[in-house]
């Protein structure tokens, strides 16, 4: 089939290199998000995707939005059998959905029906789920609502964080969508209806989200380190100033008797109270410096005792 691969940020990457690699299809183009600020210097950047698409001297259309009147008349132009679609990050209108014949398939990183939207792997592991994956789904108006072609499964990990487990799931993943294009183009995978029941939604994960309530259980608070990771960055405050959390932390199984968000020190540990066990502290970064041991940083600030982190 003649592709038009879209996706943007660095997980789309792996799905387009393998359908890249195919000897069943062409990716004649790729669509992606604008070029967009980043560093210091807040130059305009290309996307991953567009970066590397122009590695492999492929056409890349950048719409400001797919309903863009030249972007669709370009795309009917090419007259593709198939859009893929991995995080493309813009909402398909009919318009676009319906030029090519095939329609537009996204590869999405989760068992559908459950965690609908944004932040699929980042709700699994907050959750606490053993187990998540990754489907390809026929996209329509819906949120991830569409007919499926394929799932695969994968378990979460007790270290997973966000980050390692969607880098899995992107590599994964990536076989599972040219699986799916083989299907749909000798005609042997028919999209399935999703179940009513099962539905839960993953909206985009907030600053606020990712803040630690020291009064919740020391399991809760290693779900949201993990699940926070890398971003938007779990984090509290500690005398007046944000401090994020940027390694994983470690619960630990001794009674508790730290109130919660009171620091403990030792020569090369520092221990936080919270809702029920102990937890050790990996990294943290403080406002405007470089990740660090939370032993370094705590003889650093000389913590006293009974300080505590959180208001």
């Amino acid at each position: 089939m003649r592709l038009v691969f879209a996706g943007t940020p660095e997980v789309a990457v792996p799905a387009l290199d393998a359908l890249l690699a195919s000897d069943r299809h062409e990716v004649v183009a790729v669509v992606t998000r604008p070029d967009a600020p980043a560093g210091r210097g807040r130059r305009l950047v290309a996307s991953p995707v567009a970066q590397r698409a122009e590695e492999a001297g492929i056409e890349v259309l950048k719409p400001a939005k797919p309903s863009d009147p030249d972007f669709q008349a370009r795309l009917t132009e090419i007259a593709p059998d198939c859009c893929p679609v991995v995080a493309y990050g813009a909402l398909l209108r009919p318009g676009a959905l319906e030029i090519p014949r095939h329609g537009w398939v996204n590869l999405h990183f989760s068992l559908l029906p459950a965690w609908r939207g944004a932040a699929p792997v980042q709700h699994a592991v907050l959750a606490g789920d053993e187990v998540t994956g990754a489907s390809t789904f026929l996209i329509e108006q819906g949120l991830d609502s569409g007919p499926v072609f394929g799932l695969l499964t994968e378990e979460i990990r007790p270290t997973d964080t966000s980050g390692v487990l969607l880098d899995r799931l992107a590599h994964a993943g990536a076989k599972l969508l040219v699986a799916t294009m083989d299907g749909i183009e000798d005609g042997t995978l028919q999209a399935v209806p999703q179940p009513a029941d099962g539905v839960t939604l993953a909206p985009k994960i907030t600053v606020e989200d990712a803040r630690i309530d020291w009064s919740h259980p020391a399991l809760r608070v290693d779900r949201v380190v993990r699940g926070c990771a890398p971003a938007p960055g779990a984090w509290t405050t500690f005398r007046g100033e944000r401090l994020k959390l940027s390694g994983p932390v470690k619960p630990l199984a001794d009674a508790a008797v730290l109130a919660p968000g009171e620091l403990a020190v030792a020569k090369n540990s520092v221990r936080v109270g919270t809702g029920s066990h102990e937890i050790e502290l990996g990294e943290v970064q403080p406002q405007g410096k470089k990740p660090m041991r939370a032993a370094d940083w705590a003889r650093g600030v000389r913590i006293e005792s009974g300080e505590r982190l959180g208001d």
